[in-house]
């Protein structure tokens, strides 16, 4: 155990991770206003969800696109062309000029979204060496959530130049993390373009019969409804608008931003403190507890009486999504295996997010239209828990990871 503690961290992933902060910033940036800038062209709280879902839906209609892609051309190249799409986009989407061309872009920015994405996961779980893939998760998570604390923040600042500005600073910022990764991991994309088809290929059939795929894909499913879908559509709104007039040193709009990055530091200060630990105690108990207490924070969110009260919930949430996503990605990691190329088990395990990060926007959207916030927020928490209860039945993957299921017989 002592001698596994003093493994560092290699130094391409350490390239990958720092790409995470660039990028994180970025979307911190565009996240709390997103949702304000499309409700500015006229339109209801469900068409304001469907360009969070539209985002969703094409990162979903590609992913097994993005895993062939990885396991083709390999992680790089690919990381690097979703980074420049969505660049693309983002540019596009400060220029916006009706509601249906920035859908139009926003389904771009998905595309490439699930480009980087996948080629990413797929990455970190080849290279990660496997006593230290809860580490290694647990630091990309931290450079993730650290810049989602800081974006938001910045975003609101840089509103007082004009609602473009932040959209065309994230442009830039994915530009700088294209280059970052291109020009430091030459070398490791060189050498993996010599042995790429050596690689063996982890498969879906394989990555099926293990319980712990399954229920990874579950509670997948209910995180992409929360965090990537519901949070990023519904709680803005929800901030900028439930607390008008109520005299807090913040207003409505800037109190949007906060909220994001409140849950980003619980995110933060959780994935700092235990990432490491399921290295050592397993996956299962913190992917279940950190769901459970996500599921019970976030369905309070709709009852908030005071914007303190939300921005408690707020971190309390994001303590425990980032309980669990190290370890889920950890867990990933140890079904696919050391050195394998797992592009279709990582890919479909993204699809099986962002289906939750189209379905929860659209859903969460309604029901805000036809019965208030209240609603939208505690069935999201119930689908939360689903994904708890379905890693009760799952065993632990830490205790497998040398041994991945044998490959099919062919």
């Amino acid at each position: 155990m002592t001698r596994d503690a003093k493994i560092g961290i290699p130094p391409e992933l350490k390239v990958m991770i720092l790409s995470a902060f660039v990028i994180a910033i970025g979307f911190g940036i565009v996240a709390p206003i997103l949702p304000q800038y499309a409700s500015d062209f006229g339109v209801s709280a469900m068409a304001v969800s469907a360009v969070v879902s539209a985002f969703g839906l094409f990162r979903l209609l590609f992913a097994p696109a993005s895993g062939k892609l990885t396991q083709w051309l390999g992680e790089t190249p690919v990381y690097v062309i979703g980074l420049l799409i969505v660049a693309v986009s983002m540019i596009a989407t400060a220029y916006a000029p009706t509601y249906e061309l920035l859908l139009l872009f926003r389904a771009l920015g998905g595309i490439g979204s699930t480009f980087f994405t996948v080629s990413a996961m797929t990455f970190l779980a080849r290279k990660s060496p496997p006593t230290i893939r809860g580490r290694v998760s647990g630091a990309y998570a931290s450079a993730f959530l650290i810049g989602n604390v800081a974006g938001p923040l910045v975003g609101s600042g840089l509103l007082v130049f004009g609602q473009r500005v932040p959209f065309l600073v994230y442009g830039a910022a994915l530009v700088v993390a294209a280059g970052i990764v291109f020009v430091m991991l030459r070398q490791s994309r060189l050498e993996d373009r010599g042995r790429k088809e050596e690689r063996e290929k982890a498969t879906l059939a394989e990555a099926w019969q293990h319980r712990g795929y399954r229920a990874a894909l579950t509670a997948g499913f209910a995180n992409g409804w929360a965090t990537f879908g519901l949070r990023n559509s519904i709680v803005p709104l929800f901030a900028a608008s439930a607390f008008v007039g109520s005299g807090w040193f913040l207003d409505s709009s800037q109190l949007a931003g906060v909220a994001l990055a409140t849950f980003a530091a619980g995110n933060v200060a959780a994935v700092l403190i235990f990432s490491r630990r399921s290295d050592r105690f397993g996956r299962r108990r913190p992917i279940i507890l950190g769901l459970m207490i996500s599921a019970v924070a976030t369905g309070l969110l709709g009852l908030a009486p005071s914007p303190l009260v939300l921005l408690l919930l707020s971190v309390i949430a994001g303590a425990g999504t980032g309980l669990m996503n190290p370890a889920q990605q950890a867990a990933i990691a140890d079904i696919v295996g050391s050195g394998r190329n797992g592009g279709s088990v990582v890919s479909t395990f993204q699809m099986t997010q962002d289906l939750g990060s189209i379905v929860g926007p659209l859903l969460a959207g309604f029901l805000v239209d036809q019965l208030g916030y209240a609603w939208a927020f505690g069935v999201t928490g119930v689908i939360l828990m689903f994904g708890a209860l379905a890693w009760t039945q799952a065993p632990e993957t830490l205790e497998t990871q040398e041994e991945p299921v044998a490959p099919a017989q062919t």
